[in-house]
């Protein structure tokens, strides 16, 4: 389970007269992890020994002349780049330098240039790649494998542009983010890069934080300005109290975890700010810290260190984030018996490895039978049931126990029911994955869980069941949106009716969802990975069509379904203009399918074959 440990001061901090700005343009990470540059908002720069807490040294712009962005550290020349009084060859935006890569600098136009060119002609021309009234909002330098990358997002006129520069060779791709209700724009970034993607990380002042995943393989060689798409999910809705966010931020700690500041504590009063890690897989608050003082919007990472202005203080706060498990996540963990679990592509979709159990002293009180465990079940507290069922499913063979496992779930499913304070969900969790169950021997479990708002154990039995009755999928689907919910078996005739009784907010949502895992899988963003249960795109395209039947007039009369509804008619008729393309050539590839192929070939050949 993720935790946050004893925190320390850094440094003082000199914020804005009116507190608006912590006073601090930047800190990046130096030679190793215990030495980072921190860049205040006027003329200084210092170099700080983060275990002691102490200046190593500084240096300050002359009198009149400020700092345009933070320094960083060149690890290739051991030297520090800074930027002052904002021209260079142009009005520059910031300096990346990520350990690894070369120093890159990013310009207020757009332009990215390498340090050492820029040095050898400063006075090159600078083309300006941004149109008007567009602005950077932030940008962050990435090397992916051989591969360096300058990202950068954009603002016009409300409209918010993602920008992908690869270097070496120089490419961009321009991408359009999903607005979120009117009149609200992100107020944090994160990036990262694993597994061939990089993924992006923002947070809205509502508390929505979404991710957007961009394959690195699918850039083309080519640079274009037209804005593609950019599809997105929600990792988290966070609880924003009354109003909305104002200086919040959130960032990518791994591939489980978030940290956020700003944003209030679920359990705190109101008027107090909190340091927090989230676990995105489960939807689970993690760890939390209040921080003293006002809260400036801004968090920087390294090291497993988390570094906050707030107040007149910059903190440093370590912090783990073991590998994510069910049991960790909802703070259960025990040392007698763990659930090893394989945590999938930031989804509550898992295969379960082992389950290991301690093997147990010899007690002078005799093992329950079956029956006996039932009766218990009846009364027993909760920490009782959990300790008598795991008890007899470590000590008998599943397939003995197959006839009693209905009936065990039977009676844990009608107490929970009847009595509000008893609910036992990993041992429900450990019975359905038994694999001895169907929806038809408990139908009042998906019901109880959803109830209960268990949606890891409504994924389990939409993953196991396979009998799940339309009204129940449709259910489910009204309380969450999973890669699951799609794979579920169904008749059309059954689900239409049922289908129609969503909202219009719930259809919108979930055809955005569709049109984003249709984007995802197409473009390889995702390929098919041993383990990771996916739907296919004839899945997907099978739910966009039932979708569109039974809300389709609805749709047209809602104006927030407009843009979705052209988005989907533009792919659909690209979708037909590529199968007609490809319908052209048909009879030539049946032609040479029918060709007889010359075996009597040496080593190396030249065939030349007609079309006509």
């Amino acid at each position: 389970m993720a935790a946050l440990y004893e925190g320390y001061t850094l440094c003082g901090l000199v914020p804005a007269q009116n507190l608006s700005h912590s006073g601090i343009q930047g800190i990046e990470q130096e030679r190793d992890s215990d030495h980072v540059v921190v860049t205040d908002s006027t003329r200084s720069v210092t170099l700080y020994k983060v275990s002691d807490q102490k200046p190593l040294g500084s240096w300050t712009v002359k009198q009149g002349q400020s700092l345009v962005c933070s320094a960083v550290f060149n690890s290739q020349t051991k030297e520090y780049v800074a930027v002052s009084d904002n021209r260079v060859s142009s009005d520059v935006w910031r300096v990346h330098c990520v350990h690894g890569g070369e120093p890159v600098v990013l310009f207020q136009r757009g332009a990215v240039r390498l340090l050492d060119s820029l040095l050898s002609a400063p006075q090159q021309p600078i083309e300006e790649i941004l149109v008007q009234e567009e602005a950077i909002r932030w940008s962050t330098n990435i090397v992916a494998e051989t591969q360096q990358f300058v990202i950068f997002t954009t603002e016009q006129k409300g409209d918010h542009f993602l920008y992908l520069q690869r270097l070496n060779p120089n490419t961009l791709q321009r991408y359009r983010l999903e607005r979120e209700e009117p009149g609200l724009g992100p107020l944090s970034f994160s990036a990262s890069y694993r597994d061939k993607h990089i993924h992006l990380l923002y947070l809205y002042p509502n508390g929505h934080v979404y991710q957007s995943v961009v394959s690195v393989r699918g850039l083309g060689t080519e640079e274009g300005t037209q804005a593609l798409p950019l599809p997105r999910s929600l990792l988290l809705s966070l609880p924003v109290g009354e109003g909305l966010l104002e200086a919040a931020s959130a960032m990518v700690l791994d591939e489980a975890h978030v940290a956020v500041v700003g944003v209030p504590h679920p359990s705190a009063g109101a008027g107090k700010d909190f340091l927090c890690i989230w676990n995105t897989n489960f939807q689970t608050l993690q760890a939390g810290k209040e921080m003293a003082g006002k809260i400036y919007g801004q968090l920087w990472c390294y090291s497993n260190k988390l570094f906050i202005p707030h107040g007149k203080t910059l903190s440093v706060i370590p912090f783990v984030c073991p590998k994510s498990s069910l049991a960790s996540a909802l703070g259960k963990l025990k040392q007698a018996k763990t659930e090893v679990l394989s945590i999938m592509a930031n989804q509550i979709n898992f295969t379960l490895l082992s389950m290991q159990r301690m093997s147990r002293k010899t007690q002078s009180t005799p093992s329950l039978t079956t029956d006996q465990v039932l009766e218990l079940i009846k009364t027993a507290p909760v920490e009782d049931v959990e300790k008598e069922v795991e008890g007899l499913l470590s000590r008998s063979d599943i397939q003995d126990l197959q006839p009693s496992v209905g009936q065990l779930v039977s009676v844990l499913v009608s107490r929970s029911l009847t009595d509000p304070a008893f609910y036992t969900p990993s041992t429900l969790a450990q019975l359905v994955h038994t694999q001895c169950l169907c929806h038809s021997v408990c139908p009042d479990l998906v019901l109880l869980a959803l109830e209960k708002k268990d949606y890891f154990l409504c994924q389990l039995c939409l993953q196991f069941f396979p009998d799940i009755p339309e009204a129940v999928t449709c259910a489910c689907l009204k309380a969450f949106i999973r890669n699951e919910v799609l794979q579920t078996a169904y008749s059309d005739n059954f689900l239409l009716p049922h289908l129609k009784d969503l909202s219009s907010q719930h259809v919108v949502l979930f055809l955005q969802y569709l049109q984003f895992l249709y984007l995802k899988y197409s473009q390889d963003a995702f390929p098919q990975m041993h383990g990771l249960r996916s739907p296919s795109l004839t899945q997907i395209m099978d739910w966009v069509c039932l979708v569109l039947d039974a809300h389709f007039t609805v749709l047209v009369m809602t104006p927030e379904a407009k843009g979705l509804l052209l988005n989907l008619h533009s792919f659909v008729k690209s979708q037909v203009r590529l199968v007609s393309e490809l319908g052209k050539i048909e009879g030539s590839l049946q032609e040479l399918n029918k060709m007889k192929v010359n075996k009597d070939v040496g080593q190396y050949s030249i065939e030349i074959i007609e079309l006509f």
